[in-house]
Order: C-alpha cells, then structure tokens, then sequence
C-alpha cells in the first residue's frame, strides 16, 4: 500500500518570522503625557501633582521636567516652582498652522503650475538651517525629480531655502553662515561670499535658481510666498533635469513659479506695495 509521504515545508517558502513591532521608549512616552497633562484650565502644575497623575515617582517627573525646561519645552514659575508649557511648543504649533494654511491656499495653484510646466512642483517651509518640504506634485516625464514629504535639505543649497533665506534679517542669515552645512554634491557651493552674493540676486530678481547643487542633474527655480504680515512664510519651487531646464527654459518657467507665489500670497492674505 501506498502511502503519502509527508512534505517538510521548503526552506523558502517557509513562513518567516513576523518582526516584532518597534518598542517604545517609556521616559519619552512619559515625557508626552507629562506634556498633555496642561490644560487651559490648569497652566501650571507641581512636580507632586504630576507624580500622581502619571504614576510615576517625583524624582521621575523632576529629570523629565528639568530636560523639557532645557529644550524650551516646558518653563518653571520661580515663586511659586511650578511648571507651564514652555515657548518652544508654541513655534512647534505656528510651524504646524503654517503648513495647514499655506498648503491648502497653495494646493490648487500648485497642480495650475505643474500643469503649465510638466515639471515637479514643490512647497516647502524654513526650519532653522533646512528646509521641509510640505507638498510634492511629481511631473509625468520620465526623468523628474522627486522630494517625499517630510525630507529635509540645507536651506542654503536649495533654491526653495534661498528664496526664503534671502528676505531673513543680516543677523539670521551670518548665524547660518557661520555654521555652514554639508555639501550635498560636488557643485554644493558653501563659500560665504558666493551664497551671500546669491542671496542677493534673489532679492533683485524675484525668485532664487539653483543648478546640481542640491541633487546631481536636476536644477530649480523658486519664489517666496508671504503671509498678511508680509513676513516670507513659504516658497513654491520647481525642478527637472538638466537636459530639458536650459537656461532658456528656466528663464521662460521664472515668472510663472513667481506669478504662482505671488497669487498663493495673495490668498494668505498678503497685498502688495504699490510702486509708482
């Protein structure tokens, strides 16, 4: 009689292990109910208070509060050794608004642009020494350029951080300088004197242009958006490879990235100078 022998399952198609998900780390978690413990209703809170609602010892709530303290985080009333939420939040939350705000007035001019160019059209906002790029319209060629939300550039390498660099008061603009950044190709330029020199232009001209100093055969172009305050809080860019971005090109798609920034400003509220 035969018999079915059994199958030992194959090395590769074995089921593999299921990774375990990431662990979280428990002085950060704690940190973050510690912040979402303050409410409108109770802005300052004592250490002894705060053990108790987390559940964890005073000395616990002390190291947490005295790190936030020094991140900015969190602030300590001196009369009376209570702790509020600290300024830093606040520039958290307006950086947050701003992207809300200016990515729902940009978004359908933003498509307008890529419409008219076929190339990729990006929004990006200043944060410190680099930009955030907030929104991503990818052109339907083939060779494009692509930034995923949330990635992060040098500022002063990007067309979109000189646009908005170059309206940053002497002093912010010498303070990154000073610091410098890593090049992020072989054309990456980072002698103070050029980058003061382009900064300069963008100011002249309208917009900022960038060649392969960013990302090797692509160039840029971009133009600042500004707020009712008229304080630059954003800039639209937009990028493609050298080979089809000639120099003609470029200066046929400059007023149209201008054209975009100055309508999307227009929108948040921003209205012109006349000049006569």
């Amino acid at each position: 009689m035969q018999t079915d022998a059994i199958k030992q399952p194959d090395s590769k198609t074995a089921e593999r292990p299921r990774r375990a998900p990431p662990q979280r780390l428990s002085s950060v978690a704690t940190a973050l109910r510690l912040l979402k413990t303050f409410s409108e209703g109770e802005a300052e809170i004592g250490v002894t208070s705060l053990a108790r609602r987390l559940g964890v010892a005073k000395s616990t709530v002390y190291r947490l509060a005295s790190t936030l303290v020094s991140e900015g985080m969190l602030e300590q009333n001196r009369e009376n050794e209570k702790y509020r939420l600290g300024i830093a939040l606040f520039g958290l939350g307006a950086l947050v608004r701003q992207r809300m705000n200016v990515s729902t007035e940009a978004r359908p001019y933003l498509f307008d642009l890529r419409e008219a160019t076929n190339e990729t059209v990006h929004l990006a906002l200043l944060d410190g020494a680099d930009i955030l790029y907030v929104y991503d319209l990818e052109s339907t060629q083939a060779i494009r350029m692509r930034a995923n939300l949330g990635e992060r550039k040098p500022a002063l390498c990007t067309a979109e951080g000189r646009a908005m660099l170059a309206f940053r008061s002497d002093a912010e603009i010498e303070a990154l300088l000073r610091e410098g950044f890593r090049p992020r190709t072989p054309k990456t330029v980072t002698d103070p004197d050029k980058l003061r020199a382009a900064l300069r232009d963008v100011r002249r001209l309208g917009f900022a242009r960038e060649d392969e100093q960013s990302e090797l055969g692509m160039r840029s172009i971009a133009a600042p958006i500004r707020d009712a305050s008229g304080e630059v809080v954003a800039a639209v860019g937009m990028a493609g490879p050298l080979q089809r971005l000639s120099d003609k090109v470029l200066g046929q798609f400059a007023p149209q990235v201008a054209e975009t920034a100055r309508v999307i400003s227009t929108r948040l509220g921003y209205k012109a100078l006349a000049t006569f």
